[in-house]
């Protein structure tokens, strides 16, 4: 399969998971989510290779999240998801797949263990240098 990205280019994070991906050979399909939001079938899809809840991929510090109560422990997974379909800024980013998985790659170094031939090093926009451990 080809890589794939759920991408926000005004996120740092976003950006420096892309170009680590680059700089290791890869040309993933980038998806501005925010334009082009998956389907609620697909964001399950996704959660269940992440493993993870609907409520950790929830950008909690969205406005729209306070406005929602998204917050509140009794909102179930169905409604935060119902969320995320409404207001795709509320989905965390980037979401990398690749053979070998899916992550939300939160810090942006998460992806070097999706990709086939990571790079052992990359600088960072800020310019701090992320390692890749082959451990």
């Amino acid at each position: 399969m080809n890589p794939l990205i759920f991408h926000n280019p005004n996120c740092g994070t976003s950006r420096n998971t892309l170009a680590i991906m680059k700089a290791s050979g890869e040309e993933p399909e980038v998806v501005e989510y925010l334009n082009t939001p998956p389907t609620r079938d697909y964001l399950v899809e996704l959660l269940a290779k992440m493993k993870i809840s609907p409520r950790e991929l929830l950008r909690s510090k969205e406005p729209i999240n306070n406005e929602l109560g998204l917050d509140n422990s009794n909102v179930s997974d169905d409604d935060i998801i119902d969320a995320m379909i409404a207001h795709p800024i509320l989905i965390n980013r980037p979401i990398v797949v690749t053979d070998k998985g899916a992550a939300l790659c939160r810090p942006s170094g998460r992806v070097f263990a999706l990709l086939e031939n990571p790079v052992s090093s990359f600088t960072k926009e800020d310019g701090e240098v992320v390692y890749h451990d082959k451990g």
